[in-house]
């Protein structure tokens, strides 16, 4: 029997559809009497602010898995973002989450928890202030209210580690707030200026900059600096002056992915890793970060090893 799906466009095969509800059947602990209803299998897609581009993505994909996949429910978690969703997945409280690289330890376990589907987009941080404000530098904010991002996001990561390389640390009073908190605080004058990392554009960031002149601080100069302190999972991107209408900037950017369960069964994860990849154009329809993924370079999880069931998808389509 053929184990792959038909292209984008064909109508599926009567076994193809049978191979999914057997699936389902399985994963719902189907009795034996065959008239007894099953269960849907949930699929919790840990995510993160509901104005960041996780939740975005999320709530896309959600939507796509729920029509394309018979007997599935999956819906999104609100989370503070990638270290409270490595948590969530690896704890078996959730089955999909997106996270930063950066977040991840530098070697897998022999046995791990949480596998890769794939490497989805970067992730830029943002340093945001008032355009009329002080803050001009990352030395600028000696002695000033940051926010650094939530307990267990992945900005607090990146953040306090940036703080760190650049001997900032202890002389900035650091506040632990999510985005939307962040851009509350940041225009009410109770700190000032936030971090935040996201791919382009983070839609909380671009409401701000809408009802307020804002300024992004270019960090592109402290990519080596955390590349040789933390490993080279970090790269320089730039932020346009079309995206949020701010002077031009450059950062420090880390990769994002897409993480799994590791006990979750081949074939649903392939079917998973299938939409993902396949039904690109509408995800980016959510958020433009999802149009930006490629088998290509979906494949590149270090240190993550691949679900065996992405593995087997992209290994079929020869990225």
């Amino acid at each position: 029997m053929n184990r792959h799906w038909p292209v984008p466009g064909r109508r599926r095969t009567a076994a193809a559809t049978t191979l999914v509800l057997l699936l389902v059947s399985a994963l719902a602990g189907l009795a034996a009497c065959r008239d007894e209803p099953t269960e849907p299998v949930r699929i919790r897609i840990a995510t993160g602010s509901p104005t960041a581009v996780y939740h975005a993505f999320g709530q896309s994909l959600a939507a796509l898995l729920n029509r394309e996949l018979p007997g599935v429910r999956a819906s999104v978690v609100v989370t503070a973002a990638s270290a409270q969703n490595v948590r969530l997945v690896g704890a078996g409280e959730a089955e999909l989450g997106f996270t930063q690289a950066d977040v991840l330890p530098p070697h897998a376990p022999e046995h791990p928890t949480v596998l890769a589907v794939a490497r989805v987009y970067d992730d830029l941080l943002h340093l945001v202030t008032t355009a009329g404000g002080p803050v001009r530098t990352l030395a600028d904010l000696r002695g000033r209210r940051v926010s650094v991002g939530a307990d267990g996001s992945g900005t607090e990561v990146t953040a306090t580690r940036l703080l760190t390389v650049a001997q900032l640390g202890g002389t900035v009073v650091q506040e632990h707030l999510g985005l939307d908190d962040s851009v509350a605080a940041l225009r009410a004058g109770r700190i000032d200026a936030f971090f935040f990392s996201g791919g382009l554009p983070v839609r909380g960031v671009a409401e701000l900059a809408g009802r307020t002149s804002v300024r992004m601080v270019d960090l592109g100069d402290w990519t080596e600096p955390l590349r040789n302190g933390y490993g080279q999972v970090y790269v320089t991107r730039d932020i346009p002056r079309s995206v949020y209408g701010a002077d031009p900037v450059s950062t420090v950017a880390n990769p994002n992915y897409l993480i799994v369960r590791a006990d979750l069964p081949t074939e649903l994860v392939r079917e998973v890793t299938r939409l993902l990849m396949e039904r690109r154009e509408e995800l980016a329809a959510a958020h433009p970060a999802a149009g930006r993924m490629s088998p290509r370079a979906a494949i590149v999880t270090t240190p993550l090893p691949l679900h065996p069931g992405a593995a087997e998808w992209y290994r079929a389509t020869k990225p």
